[in-house]
């Protein structure tokens, strides 16, 4: 063969004879990782309606605050939760409750019961029912009772059209084996990703929250449902810092823990928040000459009121730590609308389908659950 003097570096359109190379793959670094639905997993049943409900009931409850105080006399909030009999404690003085006059909602008390030291009473300060002390042989008590709520969500439903053209899939592709299947796995991803950033954020319409032809519904995610615990900052007693602490976390925790039978195992956070996580334990790291090795990480937080998983999630809005029991919460499909694909009619020379799934989160008990905010 003669020596024509070309060399491979000029491939291209003067030497039309050199294959292409092209690697047989297709590289995705588009974010669509879920890991907030990977934590609290597939849902034990299916919703049976667009409008999903649930109940919810509580004890009496056995704390009270005082309105005001005079001597015996003592006017509280909700006297309805107190009987005669009742042994209660506030600031380490014990008192008896002797009588009780719900018209003006006050007890008339038995101040320093049982020898123990009286204090001052002042409004805002905490009454605690320790237990009631029945008579021997007297008539039962009148009965109390608390009623069931019923807790509404809406299913939101999350589509995706799926487009390939007959020519598209007959010819060959790189890295791709077949077009249809791969658009149907990259929509897939889409929605996902979707319904994970709703289920942290998503709200309900404000009228109409269980839609019509023009309102499109939405369902209220898990953020704009917790109303009992939110921590902010330099408020209520929280520490003033703007940077997550330890002292932030473990209060939160505490009031969480106070409040309800809740068992925080969740700590979802964005990448601010997670990373001053990260810093709780480095001062008492120790490194030596011989490490090569630096790790700051902290993936399970233990404290008195939980063992508590740490999980990053890029969808958590700036500045929020979300506590949760994962325990009370479940992302639930419509029956039969979980994700899945419905092939359309062909009107032309294309394969087209849509990707549709339908879901609500069933967020039970919310006064289990606390949200720090305000971060900076």
């Amino acid at each position: 063969m003669p020596f024509t003097g070309k060399a491979t570096y000029t491939a291209g359109a003067t030497l039309p004879e050199i294959a292409e190379d092209v690697a047989d793959l297709v590289a995705i670094n588009s974010p669509h990782e879920t890991p907030l639905l990977d934590a609290i997993g597939d849902p034990a049943r299916s919703a049976r309606s667009t409008v999903h409900e649930w109940l919810e009931d509580a004890l009496v409850p056995n704390t009270d605050t005082v309105s005001s105080a005079s001597g015996g006399s003592v006017v509280v909030d909700n006297v309805d939760r107190f009987r005669v009999g009742d042994q209660v404690a506030c600031e380490g003085e014990l008192m008896l409750v002797t009588a009780i006059n719900t018209g003006s909602s006050t007890l008339t008390v038995t101040r320093g019961y049982g020898g123990s030291t009286q204090t001052t009473l002042s409004s805002g300060d905490v009454l605690s029912i320790l237990g009631n002390a029945a008579l021997e042989g007297d008539d039962a008590a009148s009965p109390r009772f608390t009623s069931r709520s019923r807790k509404t969500n809406y299913t939101q439903i999350f589509s995706a059209t799926v487009e390939v053209s007959g020519s598209e899939l007959a010819v060959r592709q790189i890295g791709v084996r077949d077009e249809l299947d791969y658009q149907k796995v990259q929509r897939t991803r889409e929605l996902l990703r979707d319904l994970e950033n709703s289920v942290i954020n998503g709200i309900a319409p404000a009228a109409n929250p269980q839609g019509s032809s023009t309102v499109r519904r939405t369902m209220r995610g898990i953020i704009p449902s917790i109303a009992a615990n939110i921590f902010e900052p330099g408020t209520g007693g929280f520490p003033a810092d703007t940077a997550l602490t330890e002292e932030q976390l473990n209060l939160a925790l505490r009031e969480i823990w106070k409040a309800s039978s809740g068992q925080i195992d969740l700590i979802v956070v964005g990448g601010p928040e997670k990373r001053a996580i990260n810093e709780f334990a480095q001062a008492s790291r120790r490194f030596g000459a011989e490490t090569e090795r630096f790790k700051n990480l902290v993936g399970i937080y233990e404290s008195d009121f939980g063992v508590c998983r740490v999980v990053l999630s890029r969808w958590v809005p700036a500045g929020n730590v979300m506590l949760l029991d994962s325990s009370r919460i479940e992302v639930v499909p419509l029956a039969g609308r979980s994700f899945h694909y419905k092939p359309l009619a062909s009107t032309g020379d294309r394969e087209s389908g849509q990707l549709i799934g339908e879901y609500t989160v069933e967020f039970r008990n919310e006064s289990a659950h606390g949200l720090i905010k305000g971060l900076g």
